[in-house]
């Protein structure tokens, strides 16, 4: 690339010279991850339309006590086991994991039991693969780069996303969709090279500004602390409760889109959601690449993280006014392609201004455990508007339209805090869980 291009393209995404090297790394780190997991996604969410609200509702319950107890056990692995180690682990685990769901759909007949373990591992791996990646991430560039790289990599994992599902839409008839979770393994085992490379780059901060010197080692500590951490901070409570809400919607919407497609065969299905996950993707690449890091660095962390939150009101309340599937499926792009693109990376940059420990071990007690919490929360809650009292779509878009609400006011909140934060103590190096109860 001539001199004068790659200046225009650096100014472009908002890359500096000496990011250019760390920052395609890790663009190209969270594009095959995002890849794997799009590729699992339409398979996973085929099966949700064999089961019903209850039994979704009960998977989700499952789903939520062996996050909360994974998380533990990860607490562990972090307290004693080098982080050198431990990004690329978690990647060679899940890698391994795929492969043995996939020998077991070849040697058992009845893969009824199996499916459902399928669904349960997948949604796990949805949260903790990502939060593992922000994590190593937000470990590596500072709070002033996050603002500029952050939207950039959101780019890298929408692109992903638009891989992924285009290989069960449009070879999932040829390839199989078993088969589809043996290409997702390979993807994720061809990460772990980048990893390493990532890990080379850090060592070597003092010629790449980009990366952080800090010696990489265990966080040590006790296993709970991440679970601690959490619940004596205000702003970590504040983060948990902007994703509890956030799943609060997202989960009437996907129980709606379930019940609609209860009448197509598994592999249609599988072919509807990849379509739908192509195009939040593809409209999220250009938000991702041009427009989150000018939000963030103009108009601050406040607006940034708020947008979405206040077009979803809007949103359902048009729901609410004229419920339909159309606008229905309209909502669920909107609120996909903001969150990949916006939503996300801002919240991600919350995590640059806190100290490793919270986001090794803290992070993922808020990605994961609190994530799952909100999806049995909401998964109940919309059994029991509809099946229990039997309301419509109409008032269910009410009710979620007040939960973007308070959407709205907590990422307000926290954008304030981080800013007010992030200015006070730029100059003194300290970070925002060193302050009491915040």
């Amino acid at each position: 690339m001539s001199g004068s291009l790659q200046i225009f393209v650096n100014r472009l995404l908002k890359v500096e010279p000496e990011e250019a090297r760390s920052a395609a790394l890790s663009f190209l780190f969270v594009f095959m991850l995002m890849t794997a997991y799009y590729v699992l996604r339409p398979v996973r969410d085929a099966m949700s339309s064999d089961w019903t609200d209850a039994e979704l509702s009960w998977l989700w319950t499952l789903n939520f006590f062996i996050s909360a107890g994974a998380v533990l056990l990860y607490g562990f692995v972090v307290s004693r086991v080098n982080l050198k180690r431990l990004v690329p682990g978690v990647y060679i685990f899940f890698a391994g994991s795929f492969l043995l769901f996939y020998l077991g759909t070849r040697w058992f007949d009845d893969i009824a039991l199996i499916d459902k373990a399928f669904y349960v591992w997948v949604s796990f791996f949805a949260l903790f693969h990502v939060s593992v990646f922000w994590s190593f991430m937000s470990d590596i560039y500072s709070r002033s780069q996050s603002k500029r790289l952050f939207g950039f990599f959101g780019a890298g994992a929408s692109i992903g996303a638009v891989l992924g599902p285009s290989i069960p839409v449009f070879l999932g008839d040829i390839v199989g969709v078993y088969n589809l979770l043996f290409i997702a393994a390979l993807i994720l085992l061809l990460i772990v090279p980048i990893i390493i490379l990532l890990d080379k780059s850090r060592n070597t901060g003092h010629r790449n500004t980009s990366i952080g010197t800090v010696p990489v080692r265990s966080i040590g500590e006790d296993f709970l602390g991440g679970l601690i951490d959490f619940l004596n901070h205000r702003f970590l409570l504040g983060i948990g409760l902007f994703i509890l809400l956030y799943t609060m919607m997202s989960s009437f919407v996907y129980f709606e889109l379930k019940n609609v497609m209860v009448e197509y065969d598994r592999a249609t299905r599988s072919q509807y959601w990849g379509m739908m996950d192509l195009i939040v993707n593809s409209l999220a690449i250009f938000t991702a690449l041009f427009a989150t890091s000018r939000l963030a660095t103009r108009f601050g962390l406040a607006v940034t993280l708020a947008l979405v939150p206040v077009i979803m009101i809007f949103g359902w309340i048009a729901v609410a006014i004229a419920p339909g599937l159309a606008l229905l499926v309209g909502l669920q792009i909107i609120r996909r392609a903001g969150n990949y693109a916006i939503t996300r990376p801002g919240r991600e940059m919350l995590f640059t201004g806190v100290g490793r420990e919270t986001r090794f071990k803290t992070k993922p007690v808020i990605d994961i455990v609190v994530y799952r919490g909100g999806d049995v929360l909401a998964g109940w809650t919309y059994t029991g508007l509809a099946q229990g009292i039997g309301l419509g779509l109409g008032a269910i878009a009410l009710v979620a339209a007040l939960i973007a609400m308070c959407w709205t006011l907590v990422a307000i909140f926290l954008g304030t805090r981080f800013e007010r934060k992030n200015n006070s103590t730029e100059s003194s190096g300290t970070v925002l869980t060193e302050t009491s109860n915040e």
